[in-house]
């Protein structure tokens, strides 16, 4: 008696403290959280992508663009904007993300104006190029009537001697200084009256008399303002470079925090939602989960403050759905410990067994999805980026939480003895459950013991077809309705109270001589869809313009057709590694019949989910090649595990193995694990639903194609990757018990010999 109190006591004494530990971690929680850096679809902003061009025409070259990248990095410094984020893709390609931006219609113009200088004569041919002066060296000055004027320090004083000395022995011995000439619309012919004005790139034309190599004065009709921002200018950006933006996504900062308030509460719900189930499930072992589930999270936050991410939408979700994922970690243990318990085991060996015979399938699962996200981090642009870095932390946080935690936390508990006869309690595992062995009575059989999985097979991958061709059709006939990622153009959203009608937009559009756009009015907000990429002053004038005169939330993307080619390429590259990669590892792993079987099942996947979207007109943008690789990774970290056990059941299976012999066995592996499946696609598909109901418009896409996905990865493990990998190992044993003909010498049929293996 007194040993049950003490056991009693001791547990009480350790969940109090696990309590405070999630007490205190749901305090420290809210000052990390607000440490974080958010992007700027979080907190508005805008976000820009450039292609970088050499102005003499040359090659472009790694050492242009990283100066290219060192003077948008000055720039921006002067801007005063917080956590920038700029970063080089490709070879030709910078992003520049300005979250939180105060005013963004004075940093996209100093952004835009690249500050080249270059030297040319009256008939705009180019004598030379900014490279010839130094760096930094524009200072502000006066001429000689004591006006404010631009002082250039020159470093090429050779070049600099030679290009003049021939002018000067010119009949049109004029040097025309040109800032960000553009071939197309600048030409001193034009231009050469408003040398020095505002009015004008053409800062200034002087008459050279003889060669020299002393600096150079730029003198002309100047404030002191504007001489002071040609200083800043000049001196941030005087490369051989000149930049084309090629899309953008401009976000208003009330939209942005719209954006973060209704997902993080859609969060909030899922995690609280699949807390709650554990418990109700697993009972004190869905406890001990919930309190990981806490501590992994504080974690996966730690360490993207740590490592210095930035938080976006694409991340959060990657985060709640890194916390489904995760929590299967722990349903494989709990399954495997109530297999032990259900064959009479007492609670510790079954435990022991349960937590040893899982570690396998939790390794190679969550190696899949790591290796999926390794990939999507490589060739993703850069929200897909912020959702594989995040995916990456789960994956890594959740080998230490979710497998080594919660079972030294369960091991605490189980070693006290207080649930030994507790089982349902601890586990939820009636005692009437439990096979007494030494009365010699067997296990007893489970829920889906008597289920032929393997039955319909045939049926359901006739359903599969059906689906896949309706869907193939839709797409010969309508085509896909693509985003604005992968079909290039303009979209538009607005979030207000207001009544807006299609006239009204349509009226404002063409103000601004846009005509070619369709408008999808929605009861929380509405779309516009551009098919040309408006330029950048376009963008925000309209911005401005609509939350003005609407009150309203607005955000607005532009992708060039240059950027959406690179997509295309890029998310398929990245589909097409991520299979390749698994095919590898689960070939190594277990066998190639197992690597065919899950890929094929994971090429069906992606074929459903993209004749889903077909068939229900669904949008397909960036976040959807994301959802696509995420599905990936969840696919077959359900098939794997379900291999596990078909590996695990065939070793045990010492006898000569034949067809029926190995369906049978693949038939009790599906039983044994479906419970296990029912639970895991259940906690994963609980955040889905939340954030389609409550989360933000921007990651609906990225929600849906979990939801198909995440049907069709649980239907194809069974359906799809076992009956593959079935066909393959029948052929097998059927060529192995083949008959043999013996022949002799001269040819002649001896005998016909069965053959055993």
């Amino acid at each position: 008696m007194k040993k049950k109190k003490n056991e009693k006591n001791k547990v009480i004494k350790i969940t109090i403290i696990l309590s405070l530990i999630v007490i205190l971690i749901c305090f420290a929680f809210v000052p990390l959280f607000n440490n974080l850096k958010f992007g700027l679809d979080l907190q508005g902003g805008f976000e820009i992508l450039y292609k970088a061009e050499a102005i003499d025409g040359s090659k472009m070259t790694t050492d242009k663009l990283k100066a290219t990248y060192q003077t948008l990095s000055k720039r921006i410094d002067s801007l005063g904007v917080n956590e920038p984020e700029i970063t080089i893709e490709g070879n030709d390609k910078i992003r520049v993300k300005l979250a939180g931006v105060k005013n963004p219609d004075e940093a996209r113009n100093q952004l835009a104006t690249v500050a080249t200088l270059s030297f040319r004569d009256t008939n705009d041919n180019l004598l030379m190029s900014s490279d010839v002066l130094k760096a930094g060296g524009a200072k502000i000055s006066q001429d000689s009537s004591g006006k404010p004027a631009v002082l250039l320090s020159i470093k090429d004083k050779d070049k600099f001697y030679k290009v003049t000395q021939k002018i000067s022995s010119q009949s049109n011995n004029t040097i025309v200084i040109w800032l960000d000439y553009n071939e197309l619309s600048d030409s001193y012919e034009k231009e050469g009256s408003k040398c020095g004005t505002s009015e004008s790139n053409c800062l200034s034309a002087a008459t050279v008399s003889q060669g020299f190599a002393s600096d150079v004065i730029i003198q002309g009709n100047f404030t002191e303002e504007e001489v002071s921002n040609l200083v800043d200018l000049i001196n941030s950006g005087s490369l051989p470079t000149k930049l084309t933006e090629v899309s953008s996504q401009t976000v208003g900062a009330s939209f942005g925090a719209n954006t973060l308030s209704t997902t993080l509460v859609a969060g909030i719900i899922a995690v609280v939602a699949i807390i709650a189930v554990l418990i109700l499930i697993y009972h004190f072992a869905g406890f001990i989960s919930a309190v990981s589930i806490m501590i992994y999270t504080f974690l996966v936050f730690g360490i993207f403050w740590l490592v210095g991410g930035v938080l976006t939408l694409p991340g959060i979700a990657a985060l709640v759905l890194g916390i489904g994922m995760a929590v299967d970690s722990n349903v494989i243990t709990f399954s495997r410990t109530k297999d032990e318990l259900l064959k009479g085991k007492n609670l510790k060996y079954a435990f022991k067994e349960g937590t040893k015979s899982s570690f396998s399938a939790i390794i190679d699962s969550n190696i899949t999805t790591f290796i999926v996200a390794i990939i999507m981090f490589v060739y993703g642009e850069s929200s897909i980026k912020g959702f594989a870095t995040m995916l990456i932390i789960t994956v890594l946080v959740t080998m230490v939480t979710m497998v080594f935690l919660t079972r030294s936390l369960l091991k605490l508990f189980v070693n006290t003895g207080y649930f030994d006869d507790k089982t349902n309690l601890f586990i939820n595992i009636n005692k009437e459950g439990i096979p007494d062995i030494s009365k010699g009575e067997e296990e007893k059989p489970g829920k889906f013991s008597k289920v032929n999985f393997l039955k319909h097979k045939k049926l359901a991958l006739v359903i599969s077809l059906i689906i896949i061709l309706i869907g193939g059709i839709v797409i010969a006939c309508n085509g896909l309705k693509l985003g604005i990622d992968y079909r290039a153009g303009t979209d538009i959203t607005i979030v207000t109270d207001k009544k807006l009608t299609k006239n009204d937009l349509s009226a404002d559009l063409n103000k601004y001589k846009i005509k070619n756009s369709s408008i999808n009015i929605g009861d929380d907000e509405t779309d516009i869809r551009i098919d040309d990429a408006i330029d950048g002053d376009t963008v925000e004038d309209i911005n401005n313009y609509l939350e003005k005169k609407y009150d309203a939330k607005v955000n607005i993307g532009v992708v060039s057709n240059l950027v959406q080619k690179e997509l295309v390429k890029n998310a398929c590259l990245a589909v097409i590694f991520a299979l390749i990669g698994i095919i590898i590892y689960i070939s190594i792993r277990f066998k190639f019949s197992y690597a065919l079987g899950g890929v094929i099942a994971l090429v069906h996947d992606v074929c459903m989910v993209f004749a889903l979207f077909a068939i229900f007109r669904l949008e397909i943008n960036s976040m959807f090649i994301a959802a696509i690789l995420a599905i990936i990774g969840y696919s077959i970290n359900d098939t794997i595990v379900l291999f596990d056990r078909i590996r695990e059941n065939l070793g045990d299976y010492h006898k000569k193995l034949t067809s029926e012999k190995l369906n049978e066995i693949t038939n009790r592996s599906i039983q044994k694990t479906f419970t296990r499946t029912i639970y895991t696609s259940l906690t994963t598909l609980i955040p889905i639903f939340v954030l389609l109901l409550f989360g933000s418009s921007g990651i609906f896409t990225f929600n849906m194609v979990m939801l198909f996905g995440i049907i069709s990865g649980t239907y194809s493990s069974i359906f799809i990757a076992t009956v593959i990998f079935l066909e393959i190992e029948k052929k097998s044993i059927d060529k192995k018990h083949k008959p043999k003909k013996i022949y002799t010498d001269d040819y002649e049929e001896l005998a016909v010999k069965g053959v055993n293996c």
